[in-house]
């Protein structure tokens, strides 16, 4: 886990108090295994196994008595040291956007004087946390370490929302599982002078009363390709690493090559490498990695490098049934001579729900945790540095709430497509023939909804989301149901009544704040985006392999910027996602792509976690058997361990939203037995987070 944190005071002297000192005394607060990027009176630290290229500190020359003026930049940046003080000398008058311009995904941080400036990223894939401590703010890019800093109790609360809305940043607000410790919108910056914070956004508004200018088309196609193969440029130029030394080579192993004996020891590949899953996200990037044109030091100026080839993982679940037209869309994939092809194969130890008693305390919660394992196992055989396909379907896709701002720009010609697959996915039946008529009544009654109306409906029917849960079994109910300001999550039907009224005061409070409101589709997209970035981040947490990095370009900048300007009436048609990436992938000049190329393979996805639900029923009993949950009044256990019970029987129910319990319950239990702290020094906190390791009781809500 890697993590930068620094704050800000109100009078210089700060430093006597938890910094540097200005006289060379030493450090009395500072976080553990800790690098020092700058110091008094406003410090800033890079924490864990960052790379050496990963941290890039460039600092302009000013007159004597100016105001010093420097950049910070962590993470994968494709700018140059030139671009960086450009972008630098903007910050400075004030363009906060130009920190978000360059390829990659990083975290910038700008100090000029006493204001610090810290960009968040638009997905909310690189958040930015802050809390106040010792008279003045401290910030991070992970909340964990502020609540270690301010002794931290947990807020129940701010679970109870997650589990009941966990798409609804209205519900959510600017919280996170700590009290204390908040979080910064995506696309917004935080701006710290001497103490005092502020959060400001840096993208441009759209107006609701006059519908933007639609974007041409292919102009549109072609500015997600340029931003696709510069965030895969910017991986491709970055400096290589070789994993860290590891145990010995036990030597030859019956049935084990090198490949599945180096990652047996839990060591990445040496290079780059990819996901190949046969779909079209995960076979875009591969195919851009490995044929990418104009690569300094390339045979032809082709490839990943001088001779090298690109790691293509494939993982072959044995234990879920009907992926065989995939794994032949992979392979296909994979005949290209510039891939070196590898397939994972797993059984029942690979399932969702596997080995939950075994890995890290995450900063968060997140429904990825039942999952590490099984992207442990897959991401164990990849590279140092590997190329995931997440976040393609978030960003791409048109959100089905997207159709209400096609009719609030009269543009309803542009439904008859989306509508008609809906119809064609119910299949031939009868009430097929009625999916047309009530998803454009749907739209249309979201159209005509205010905002603070969606909100206050919403607020009133969740108290019984847990008695009039629907069963959302096919993509029509599904998209009727996404339709709406704000839906319950699939969790919330088995949450208690108590928990689900707080929630509702939450969306009561936030319909009467004044909020500047988007159109309903972009909304919630933006929405499902973030909820999708946050797992995301999680997930490397969770399923980390020691010098190995992620990189998921879709969730860049660049990219998410790029697709934003794709028009409405493309992104809502069905395939559009496919035809996007096949559009890119022609651009960059390749052509030959398998059949069924971008078939959507949602389905075996449910079916894996249906059988590891089934595997694991043993363990989820017996983890809540006593839950945290219920202590904290969130749910209550005879309910949780009787849906399980239903689940693994084959009663359609959210599968979704069990993951969700599980993963919560799993990581209250990681947290409240961990030890230690992220903090050392004379003056550092005494307690750490959720001191004393006890789950607070949830308060009775008065009448």
């Amino acid at each position: 886990m890697r993590w930068l944190v620094g704050w800000s005071s109100i009078a210089a002297s700060f430093g006597t108090v938890g910094a540097v000192g200005h006289h060379g005394e030493g450090r009395t607060v500072h976080p553990v295994g800790s690098q020092l990027l700058w110091g008094d009176p406003d410090p800033l630290w890079a924490v864990g196994d960052w790379r050496p290229d990963e941290i890039r500190v460039v600092t302009v020359a000013t007159p004597e008595g100016a105001p010093t003026t420097r950049l910070a930049v962590l993470g994968c940046c494709g700018a140059t040291d030139a671009q960086l003080r450009v972008g630098l000398l903007a910050a400075r008058g004030g363009a906060l956007r130009h920190l978000t311009a360059w390829p990659g995904s990083y975290t910038a941080v700008v100090q000029i004087g006493r204001r610090i400036t810290v960009a968040g990223d638009l997905a909310g894939a690189r958040p930015v946390f802050h809390a106040p401590w010792a008279n003045g703010t401290a910030y991070a890019t992970a909340a964990l370490p502020l609540a270690d800093l301010i002794e931290a109790q947990l807020d129940i609360g701010h679970l109870a929302a997650l589990l009941a809305c966990p798409e609804t940043p209205e519900a959510l607000g600017d919280g996170t599982p700590y009290a204390g410790v908040k979080r910064i919108p995506p696309g917004h910056a935080l701006i710290l002078r001497e103490g005092s914070r502020e959060i400001t956004g840096y993208e441009a508004v759209a107006s609701l009363a006059v519908a933007a200018p639609q974007a041409d088309p292919v102009s549109a196609v072609e500015g997600v390709r340029d931003a696709l193969v510069e965030a895969v440029r910017a991986r491709l130029t970055a400096p290589r690493h070789a994993p860290e030394t590891l145990p010995p080579d036990p030597g030859p192993v019956p049935g084990m090559g090198p490949a599945e004996r180096r990652a047996a020891r839990g060591a990445p590949v040496p290079g780059i490498g990819a996901d190949l899953s046969g779909g079209s996200a995960s076979a875009t990037l591969a195919l851009l990695a490995s044929g990418l044109p104009g690569l300094p030091g390339t045979v032809l100026g082709h490839g990943t490098g001088a001779g090298e080839r690109l790691l293509a993982v494939t993982f072959n679940d044995l234990s879920a049934p009907g992926r065989e037209d995939e794994m032949e869309r992979a392979r296909v994939i994979a005949a290209n001579p510039r891939l070196h092809h590898v397939v994972v194969a797993a059984g029942e130890e690979a399932l969702p729900y596997a080995s939950l008693e075994s890995g890290p305390l995450t900063d968060e919660p997140a429904p990825s945790l039942v999952v590490a394992e099984r992207h442990r196992r897959r991401l164990s055989a990849g590279s140092a540095d590997h190329f995931v396909g997440h976040g393609a379907r978030q960003v791409l896709d048109a959100h089905p709430a997207r159709l209400a701002d096609l009719l609030m720009d009269r543009r309803r010609r542009h439904l008859l497509r989306p509508v008609a697959a809906l119809a064609r996915a119910e299949g031939p039946s009868t009430h097929s023939l009625f999916v047309p008529l009530a998803v454009y009544r749907a739209a249309r009654r979201l159209a005509r909804t205010s905002y603070r109306t969606g909100l206050e409906t919403a607020a009133s029917l969740l108290p019984d989301a847990n008695r009039d849960a629907p069963d959302l079994d096919t993509p029509a109910d599904a998209s009727l149901a996404s339709l709406a300001w704000s839906r319950p999550g699939p969790a919330a039907r088995w949450l208690t009544g108590e928990a689900l009224a707080e929630v509702s005061v939450r969306l009561q409070e936030a319909a009467l704040r004044p909020a500047f409101v988007q159109r309903p589709g972009e909304a919630r997209a933006r929405a499902a985006l973030a909820r999708h970035a946050a797992d995301q981040r999680i997930l490397e947490q969770a399923a980390e392999i020691r010098s190995q990095r992620l990189h998921a370009p879709y969730l860049d900048n660049q990219v998410v910027r790029a697709a934003r300007a794709l028009p409405e009436s493309l992104r809502v048609q069905p395939g559009a996602r496919a035809a996007i990436l096949r559009r890119v992938l022609a651009g960059a000049g390749i052509h030959d792509l398998p059949p069924g190329w971008g078939t959507p393979s949602q389905a075996t996805s449910t079916a894996a976690g249906r059988i590891g639900l089934r595997t694991a029923l043993p363990e989820l009993i017996a983890l809540f058997d006593a839950p945290l949950l219920a202590d904290a009044g969130l749910v209550e256990a005879r309910v949780v361990r009787k849906a399980l019970r239903a689940a693994s029987e084959g009663e359609p129910l959210p599968l979704d939203g069990l993951a969700e319990l599980a993963s919560t319950e799993l990581w209250l239990r990681r947290l409240v037995t961990r030890r230690g702290t992220c903090w050392t020094g004379t003056a550092a906190p005494r307690q750490r987070a959720v001191a004393g390791g006890v789950v607070p009781a949830r308060r009775t809500l008065q009448p």
